[in-house]
């Protein structure tokens, strides 16, 4: 067994940038992005201060994450443990940026695929060491097998004392450090954002760090920027895949209280499913750095990754939506009736593969909640009775499908408030996840999170909501269910961009 690893003693290296120079030439690195970089910090007060380096890059992992999630294998696992990339495979769904728990991979401005350190590859196949180990003029930076006992990185990993970075997310990284200072490595240790060496100071990057308050041991004197991989496109996935499934879920109960005949009961959910696919389709494609490839999760799928997974269940959904909605156009009572059954679990596999994905999203520990999958389901149920609600206006529904929706609303918003105030003000198991909750609630996102989410998603439907239930009217269930939806999208777009908030290099 072979694994190539790296040894980088910090207490040799001078911060010079030679690693990264050399690097950004082997591999024509455009500016901007880095497959490896110098981190700055600097701890005490002047007079009494000192600056630290830890040059930082792809760990290649002995259980990498970005591998797993990959849909296309466009990240594997060499024999000899290098973890390498085929930018040809590469789709630019960033699933593997959010998976890193190193920001170690970044989106290549030229190809518009995925990138980042692969050890020099090429050269190593030449029996030839990595370009930053060659340019290296301390001799900081050490490359070997660490399998191997006679190597030179097991001679000094046998010898002293030495450090990994974010151990705790068990991927078992093989970039080893010594003589580092710890918060040189700790993401979380190095506040500041505004003593950048440079002019120009990354912005997303400052934007995380100044979030960490003044509660650090450390500066960040200079860093690269990270920005977030996934933004409104997927926030707004959530939302119309979420109508979707909700819609699928809610139409074998509309028909069992008795709205036969009713097209509320029968082709509207049908229809509301096959737009909110579609509209899913839409935005999963448009959000791809490489939107021509997306026919690569069914031609070369990788099945171990759930973005893989969940395009063949939303094929299945849409499927089965589509099946329903045409035999209730024609007609066809039996065949309806017998189709609604499947309609459920297919419905709740549409709305839960999302936290399955995001589960795998190992970099971002506000994802990893045991409430995301029930969270999921909740929300499905109450995206589907919110658009259910509002075509009911225009679309006749007997007053117990109607009931139906309005008590489909209250409950939902009510039993999702309270994961929201289990999953976000509950205790959590790590700094990361805990920092990213506190940026939710507090710091960065907190106008969305209260207004957009607290207000408009859940207080708002739930008191039109019950006001309907109460004296009725089909006009206050409509409200309710625009209210509810616009709620959604707001708290999981403030929920999307608040994992994605905390440093993780």
């Amino acid at each position: 067994m072979t694994q190539l690893a790296f040894v980088i003693d910090q207490s040799r290296c001078i911060g010079c940038h030679a690693c990264t120079v050399a690097c950004k030439v082997e591999h024509g690195v455009e500016l901007g992005v880095f497959r490896t970089w110098v981190k700055y910090i600097e701890r005490g007060e002047f007079p009494d201060t000192r600056r630290h380096f830890a040059v930082l890059r792809c760990n290649h992992c002995s259980a990498a994450p970005c591998v797993e999630i990959c849909p296309v294998s466009a990240l594997y696992k060499r024999e000899d443990g290098i973890v390498d990339f085929d930018p040809a495979r590469c789709i630019g769904c960033k699933a593997c940026m959010n998976a890193c728990p190193y920001d170690a991979l970044y989106i290549d401005p030229s190809s518009h695929t995925a990138a980042k350190c692969n050890f020099c590859a090429h050269r190593v196949e030449l029996d030839l060491k990595p370009s930053c180990e060659v340019v290296c003029p301390v001799g900081a930076i050490i490359s070997g097998d660490v399998e191997d006992p006679t190597s030179e990185v097991s001679r000094l990993l046998g010898t002293a004392p030495s450090a990994v970075r974010s151990p705790e997310q068990g991927t078992g990284p093989n970039v080893y450090y010594l003589g580092v200072d710890s918060a040189a490595l700790d993401p979380l240790a190095a506040g500041g954002g505004e003593a950048y060496l440079t002019t120009e100071v990354p912005a997303s990057q400052r934007q995380k760090l100044r979030a960490l308050g003044g509660d650090t041991p450390a500066i960040a004197t200079m860093d690269v920027d990270h920005p977030p991989p996934w933004g409104w496109k997927v926030s707004s996935y959530f939302l119309t895949k979420g109508i979707a499934a909700g819609a699928m879920m809610l139409a074998p109960l509309l028909l069992i209280l008795g709205a036969h005949g009713s097209r509320l009961a029968d082709v509207v959910p049908g229809a509301l499913a096959l737009a909110g696919i579609a509209l899913t389709g839409i935005f999963l494609v448009w959000d791809l750095k490489q939107p021509r490839r997306f026919l690569f999760l069914f031609t070369k799928p990788q099945w171990r990754s759930w973005l893989t997974r969940g395009a063949q269940v939303i094929n299945l959904a849409g499927a089965l939506a589509l099946a329903f909605t045409l035999v209730s156009l024609l007609g066809l009572h039996g065949a309806r009736d017998g189709l609604r059954w499947p309609l459920i679990p297919a419905g709740a596999l549409l709305a839960g593969y999302t936290a399955f994905l995001f589960n795998q999203c190992e970099g971002r520990d506000l994802w990893q909640s045991p409430l995301l999958l029930p969270h999921t389901l909740v929300n499905a149920l109450i995206a589907g009775a919110g658009a259910l609600g509002i075509v009911a206006a225009a679309v006749h529904g007997p007053p117990t499908s109607l009931s139906a929706l309005g008590w489909t609303l209250v409950l939902g918003v009510a039993l999702s408030a309270g994961l929201v105030a289990l999953d976000v003000f509950g205790r959590h198991q790590t700094r990361q996840a805990e920092r990213a909750a506190r940026n939710l609630r507090r710091d960065l996102f907190a106008g969305r999170f209260w207004l957009g989410g607290g207000l408009i998603g859940f207080a708002a439907p739930a008191a039109l909501g019950s006001t309907f239930l109460a004296v009725g009217g089909v006009g206050l269930l409509a409200a309710a269910g625009a209210f509810a939806l616009a709620g959604l999208w707001f708290y999981e777009d403030a929920w999307v961009r608040a994992g994605q908030s905390v440093p993780l290099s």
